[in-house]
């Protein structure tokens, strides 16, 4: 069976992500454009644009439309600002924000992963702005500042270090607390401060080493 991409791309925008209240028409151009089934590995293609998390690897899973629907909008990206991404996963959301952005460093903790992430941007044409780094997010260091942090994984608490690749009026999209109710916060670098607003909840994996500590019942 042949599936009709263009025709399953459209209704994922229609059916899902617009009446999830992503209404930015930047946004929603770029999720009505951007081949996400590219992304998506072979044996899950047909599902590429699904109301689901789609399995990618190494226990790792691209989250659903609606979500990376949301996060692009609270994100508000400006065409000249650069973004540091926390998680390439399959390089999809890499993609989305090199389109709405001017530069993009995505950090993937597992090489396979951010070897696959290269060769689907690079086959589709996309992402010439997008830099893929293999590192830990959370012993990586830099003195490169960002306008934008978006973690595509969830942490228990916000690690500090997050926060200081900001620019001043810099803003960091993350999820966290813990399954199975986390929020999904935008974090405002604001003068007198961090400044949290509450997006929406969710539940989605942790961050490698950013999930809680095991409780011990006695």
């Amino acid at each position: 069976m042949t599936i009709n991409y263009s025709q399953a791309r459209e209704n994922m925008v229609e059916q899902q992500v617009r009446p999830w209240d992503v209404l930015d028409l930047r946004v929603l151009n770029v999720l009505s454009t951007l081949p996400r089934e590219a992304f998506v590995p072979e044996l899950h293609r047909a599902l590429a644009y699904s109301d689901i998390e789609l399995p990618i690897g190494h226990g790792q899973k691209m989250m659903k439309p609606v979500i990376e629907g949301r996060t692009l909008q609270a994100l508000d990206l400006q065409p000249g600002e650069e973004v540091l991404e926390i998680g390439t996963g399959s390089g999809f959301l890499a993609a989305c924000l090199g389109a709405l952005g001017r530069e993009v460093v995505s950090l993937e903790l597992h090489p396979e992963l951010a070897a696959q992430a290269r060769a689907a941007l690079d086959a589709t044409g996309l992402g010439n702005n997008v830099r893929i780094e293999q590192a830990d997010a959370l012993s990586y260091t830099t003195d490169r500042k960002f306008d934008a942090v978006c973690v595509t994984a969830a942490v228990d608490t916000i690690p500090e270090r997050f926060l200081e690749w900001l620019r001043p009026s810099g803003r960091l999209f993350v999820v966290r607390g813990r399954s199975p109710v986390m929020e999904a916060v935008l974090v405002h670098k604001d003068v007198n401060g961090p400044r949290i607003e509450s997006l929406f909840e969710t539940d989605i994996a942790y961050l490698a080493g950013a999930a809680p500590a095991p409780q011990f019942v006695f």
